[in-house]
């Protein structure tokens, strides 16, 4: 047999082998995992190349967690290295994960010094452990109550958003517009506006809502911060909120030098949400030409052919027009002094009692 031949076929014996070899590697580690779940043994579990023990049923006891889901009986989310251990938590810092890990014991995560609350925050998140004043305890109350906040205020938003405001945004949408401004005013504001003298609106559509608790929640700049995310995981664009001036009702009239009437209303700083929901928002504000009809020449038989006549309302055609460029400054019209001797009609801009050259003398006194 040609030993090119030979070796091919080794090389292909060698990698079935080895494919075998990872194989039952991979099958004896999981059997491995499901007797040592089943005997409620000690797992290793790796995080930010550290080693940690831990006792299976420790993590199973809190099913509601991401690795009490992960090593509970009858799920099979992670499987163990070749030392059979496990690597999770990708991305969280081993002194974070020890932390959390207390929780699992008595309940209570404790906050590192090193460690910021919001990172913190994210580890709890992404492990599924309850972040609240009764989980977490912390040496920085500021940063831990700001995190509370928002949470409480994402939370509150969201029910702002489904009774209050999604109702006038689908009466915008009813309407074919596809962004919507409201202003929220407090249930004490009074609008009083004269129907013959209306205040200037800086937004055409402007709708209102009066509701003192959505009032007072927006007065702080984080709760809007936390409102604009919540839109924009919602799927809404071009999001802005803010506070703006809000006329509410009439103080004077007063007439202007030009005889206008100028109007003065009483304005009250209130917040404001601006949202949309257009998907073409870089195509609707531009003139779209593909239905305008193209006047250039394209043709050299029609470029070349005589210009179109001019009609006048009885159908006859105009006389044609002729213009010439010239560089130099316009000249007065001039007419031969024998023209309005001949008596030709029509004669415009004629020099009475001219010379030949058609030159004027001097101004004789009256």
């Amino acid at each position: 047999m040609p030993y090119c031949l030979v070796r091919c076929r080794n090389n292909r014996l060698m990698q079935q082998q080895q494919q075998q070899q990872q194989q039952n590697t991979t099958d004896s580690a999981k059997v491995a995992a499901g007797k040592k779940l089943a005997e409620n043994e000690r797992i290793t579990l790796v995080v930010d190349n550290t080693t940690f023990s831990v006792n299976v049923s420790m993590l199973t006891a809190q099913p509601e967690t991401m690795l009490g889901r992960m090593f509970s009986t009858g799920f099979e989310f992670t499987h163990p290295n070749e030392r059979g251990e496990y690597e999770v938590a990708e991305g969280i810092s081993r002194t974070v994960f020890r932390a959390i890990l207390e929780y699992y014991l008595s309940g209570v995560v404790r906050c590192p010094p090193t460690v910021s609350v919001q990172e913190l925050r994210e580890a709890c998140d992404y492990l599924l452990i309850p972040f609240n004043a009764n989980t977490i305890r912390c040496q920085n109350l500021r940063g831990l109550l700001h995190e509370l906040s928002n949470e409480g205020a994402s939370i509150q938003f969201e029910a702002f958003l489904e009774q209050l405001i999604l109702p006038l945004m689908v009466d915008a949408a009813r309407q074919g517009h596809r962004e919507c401004h409201i202003v929220v005013l407090s249930e004490d504001d009074i609008i009083d506006w004269d129907a013959e003298y209306p205040p200037q609106m800086g937004e055409e559509d402007c709708q209102t809502v009066a509701n003192t608790a959505m009032y007072r929640f927006f007065k702080y700049i984080e709760n809007r911060d936390v409102a604009k995310q919540v839109l924009k995981d919602r799927g809404l664009k071009k999001i802005r909120l803010g506070i703006e001036g809000y006329p509410t009702y009439k103080e004077k009239i007063k007439r202007r030098p030009s005889g206008r009437m100028e109007v003065i209303y009483n304005y009250l700083q209130r917040p404001f949400i601006h949202m949309s929901w257009e998907k073409e928002e870089a195509k609707s504000r531009h003139v779209d030409f593909q239905c305008v009809k193209s006047k250039s020449v394209t043709n050299l038989a029609e470029a070349t052919a005589d210009p179109a006549l001019e009609l006048d309302s009885a159908g006859n055609p105009l006389p044609q027009r002729h213009f010439e460029i010239s560089h130099e400054p316009d000249a007065e019209p001039f007419m031969r002094p024998d023209a309005l001797l001949d008596g030709e009609d029509g004669a415009i801009g004629g020099l009475p009692n001219g010379d030949e050259n058609g030159l004027l003398g001097p101004e004789e006194p009256q």
